[in-house]
Parts: C-alpha cells; structure tokens; sequence
C-alpha cells in the first residue's frame, strides 16, 4: 500500500514540476535574469550565475570573514552582521559538510538555522496522512525563514522553487520572496561547491603564508617552472573519476571559464556514464577551451605523462550509488586503479600544483589513499574547511551585507603601530 501512496506522491511532484517545464527549457542567459535583483544574485541556483567579478568579491570578503572571524572580537562583531535573519536548511538529500558547513557559516554570521533532513518527518511524507507536496512545504517555509538553503536528489527542483517564488512575488496577496540557494540538485548543479573550489584555488596560487606575504618559494618555483604565474588564470585543470554523475566536476568547470587560458584534462572510464558529457564537452569546444579526454591517470600527452603537466588535479570517487546492474558489470571487468591516486603518482606531479576531492572520498575504493594526507599538495581538508568562508561571504553577498562587512573589516584592523619614530 505504501508503494502506491508513494508513486502516487511522486505522480503529483512531477507534474507540479512539469507546470516549470517552459521556464527550466530556455537557455541559461535567459534563466539568469530571474535569478538576479538590483544587480546581485538573489536567488543561487546556477554556476553560470558568477562572473569573474562577482568571484572576485565574493573571494576578497571570504578572506575578510576568515581573518575577523581569528579572534574574539572579530568573531563576535562577524555574529551582529546578519542577526536578524532566520534560515531554514531544507536537506532531504544525504549531506555532511555540506550541511554542516551551511549551518556553521550561518551561526558565525548570527543567522538563526532550522532544519529538515528527512522529508519521512515532514507533512509531507507520501506515507503519512497529511501527503503535503513539496511546493507547499517551501511556500510555507517562505512565511516563517528569511532564506532557505535546499538539497535534492530531484534535478531542476530548486530552480523551480525559485520560480515559485518569483511567481507568488507577483501576485497581489504579499507573499514574500526569500531566497534560495541550491546546495546541490539532482547530478548537474552543486554552484556553492565550485565556489569554494575556486576560493581554494585562487588562495593556492597566491602562493602566500597566513601573513599573507609573498612566500620565497615562489620565486624559486619560478626557477623551476619559468611559465608559472600567481592566480587562476593560465593554468591546466586535471579531472578525474566519475565525470558524468558528478555534479562537482560540471559546477567547477562552469566556473573556471571565467579566467583566461585555461586549459582541461578529463580523465575516466571509456563509460558514456562515466566520462564527460555530450553538453559540456560541446561547450567547452565553442568557448575554444584547450582539453584532452584520457582513460588513465598514467596516460602521457604529447608524449610526456599527463600528471607531470598539470596545476591542479581535482578527484572524484566513482558514484556507486547511482549504480544498475549493468554498471557493476562494467566494473567488474574494469581496471579502476588507473583512477586512483597513489603516492607514486603524486611523485610525478608538479611541486606547487594541489590536489583536490569534493568529499566523501570512498574509503574501500580508496581513489586517494591517505598515506597522501600528510603531501603539501594534498589540499582537501582546506578545501572543507573553505566552504565556511566562501559560504558566509555568499550569504553576506546575497543579502547586500557587503559594505557592512568590508566597514567592520577596516574598523577591526584599522589599529597601526608607528613606532613613535615622531621623537626620533
């Protein structure tokens, strides 16, 4: 009985989303503008929403939460800036850091947080009695939050809870319109995760210490690798792992064409599940974007090992849960180890070019061992802990926060000592 209650609910959800068809349908330049107010995003549901100097900025305040949120005092003036806010975190897809990094970046702003994690909780479980849609639910939410954060494994649904919200904004019975930001949708959007991968990036190719001072190592590698340069720009991005299902890859990849002579290595299975898609690859080739698709860690370009020319490689563990039969098939008799990194790998790559996981890392697959942990360029524990900061700045960014930051950011730190080099 619970079966048929449940296909019943999901009957009723597909056909509210099939209400959003014609507006999720139209190309992305023209989705863009509804998610934006007044010239800065209000609602977060796409990667291509992000210009190079909306990243720009939202990186420049992540580092200012970072460094006001060192000590107490900053920390506590960091609580004030959005203390009149009330958040709610609406996350019926399985989520850690995620979540946990959501929540974390709201109480440092002194945002108040609520929080669904199980829809089997909610009025609208499809076994329950009540067998409320999802639509109700966050126009609900829209009454009591000022924000609501969403994670779904239903492609598309938070872009149309966006609409919804447009929508009831237009009509003439004062609804409010809240924002919502996508913390992952289906297997094609995860916009906050690029975010912070790009924060990672740019503070990695900066190539400064916690003073933030130019470290003399620079100089150094530039010895070794005289083309290297500090920033994005310039540099060749490596892939590897589950391509096709992974949401991560596609998100940051959409990012990264913001900056200038970029090039993409995209390394998987020989799977149409596993490798680059169709559409992104046809994106990438009309935007003259350099890449190369190997099958093997261990492949060579132009006759040398790929991993020797890389500046960044981003990893990905292999998606088992979206798994059928016929793809256990496929890894049955598949190689996988030419997708996982070993210590005798990292050996060939470049002295400065990090390594990066979206998490979780499988642990039985093992597609990054942790003997790899302790490597300088092993970066995705600071990549973790980035999405506070970049998240926090996104939040202050969304509900036009910014000069008040950047004002507390001058206050805090406006203290010099001279010297008294006046009695001198």
């Amino acid at each position: 009985m619970s079966d048929t209650k449940s296909a019943h609910s999901e009957d009723i959800f597909q056909r509210d989303m099939a209400e959003y068809e014609p507006l999720i349908r139209r190309p992305v330049r023209k989705k863009i503008a509804d998610f934006n107010r007044d010239g800065r995003l209000k609602h977060v549901i796409l990667s291509a929403q992000f210009t190079r100097p909306l990243l720009d900025e939202i990186c420049d305040h992540a580092d200012m939460v970072r460094e006001l949120a060192g000590d107490t005092d900053g920390k506590r003036k960091l609580g004030t800036l959005l203390s009149h806010l009330h958040a709610m975190l609406y996350f019926t897809q399985p989520s850690t850091r995620t979540f946990l990094s959501f929540a974390a970046a709201c109480r440092l702003l002194g945002i108040a947080t609520e929080q669904v994690r199980d829809s089997a909780v909610s009025s609208e479980t499809s076994e329950g009695s009540k067998r409320e849609s999802r639509f109700d639910s966050i126009r609900m939410f829209s009454s009591y939050f000022d924000l609501i954060v969403m994670r779904s494994k239903a492609p598309n649904f938070a872009e149309c809870c966006a609409y919804l919200m447009n929508e009831l904004e237009s009509r003439e019975f004062n609804t409010r319109n809240i924002p919502i930001l996508n913390a992952g949708s289906g297997a094609d959007q995860h916009p906050t995760q690029a975010l912070l991968d790009v924060y990672t990036i740019r503070r990695t190719f900066q190539f400064q210490d916690t003073k933030r001072t130019a470290r003399p190592q620079f100089m150094q590698l530039r010895e070794r690798y005289p083309e290297l340069k500090q920033g994005i720009d310039d540099k060749t991005y490596a892939f590897c792992g589950d391509l096709g299902r992974g949401r991560t890859v596609r998100s940051l990849v959409e990012l990264l064409l913001n900056y200038d002579h970029v090039r993409m290595v995209f390394i998987s299975p020989d799977n149409e599940k596993f490798r680059l898609g169709d559409d992104l690859r046809n994106r990438l080739i009309e935007r003259n974007i350099e890449i190369e698709e190997v099958d093997s860690l261990d492949a060579q370009i132009n006759g040398k090992p790929l991993l020797s020319q890389i500046d960044c490689l981003y990893m990905t563990r292999i998606q088992q849960e979206h798994n059928h039969p016929e793809d256990e098939q496929f890894f049955a008799s598949t190689d996988m180890s030419h997708y996982h990194l070993t210590p005798e790998r990292v050996k060939s790559m470049r002295t400065y070019a990090p390594i990066l996981h979206p998490f979780p890392r499988d642990s039985v697959a093992g597609e990054i061992p942790t003997s790899i942990d302790s490597d300088p360029r092993a970066m995705y524990f600071h990549q973790a802990r980035n999405g506070l900061w970049a998240r926090a700045a996104l939040l202050i960014h969304v509900f036009n926060a910014d000069r008040t930051l950047m004002q507390m950011y001058k206050e805090h730190f406006a203290d010099v000592h001279d010297f008294n080099e006046a009695v001198l």
